[in-house]
């Protein structure tokens, strides 16, 4: 038979990563393709700068995020379930420190790079699952564009 889409491989479904949820809005980006940097600033007021971001399908754009707080914060892609998901886990175990191609971890002061290829259109959220800060208000949007 085809392999497409994969569906012949034993999956385990109760225990997912993030990257093969991810796959529904995008994949890890070739860095060589990269259309476009986008810088993102994270701070102590439970923000992104910006925390509305235009692609479109299909574009693979660099992101440049920055902590400019005093406290960790990371960037997170995903949908909103998945994010509260997340946040809920990392409520659950404090201190834990993924690095998924679709996620920057930031210390304060810190830089750090994400490149994605978003091939879906829709809306893509992304968010701080650090505990407590999805919930007072960290989180974004990025609208893809067909």
């Amino acid at each position: 038979g085809t392999h497409a889409g994969g569906h012949d491989m034993p999956a385990s479904h109760g225990n997912m990563s993030m990257s093969e949820h991810s796959a529904m809005f995008g994949q890890p980006g070739d860095p060589a393709k990269v259309t476009r940097t986008i810088d993102v600033v994270m701070n102590d007021n439970m923000r992104f700068d910006p925390s509305s971001i235009n692609v479109k399908e299909g574009e693979t754009v660099r992101f440049m995020v920055r902590n400019a707080g005093k406290i960790r914060h990371e960037m997170v892609l995903g949908s909103l379930d998945e994010l509260k998901e997340h946040a809920k886990e990392m409520r659950a175990n404090p201190g834990m420190v993924h690095s998924e191609p679709n996620q920057v971890n930031l210390k304060p002061g810190q830089r750090g790079t994400m490149v994605w290829q978003f091939t879906q259109p829709g809306k893509v959220d992304f968010a701080c699952t650090e505990p407590g800060h999805l919930e007072a208000g960290m989180a974004g949007q990025v609208e893809v564009a067909r």
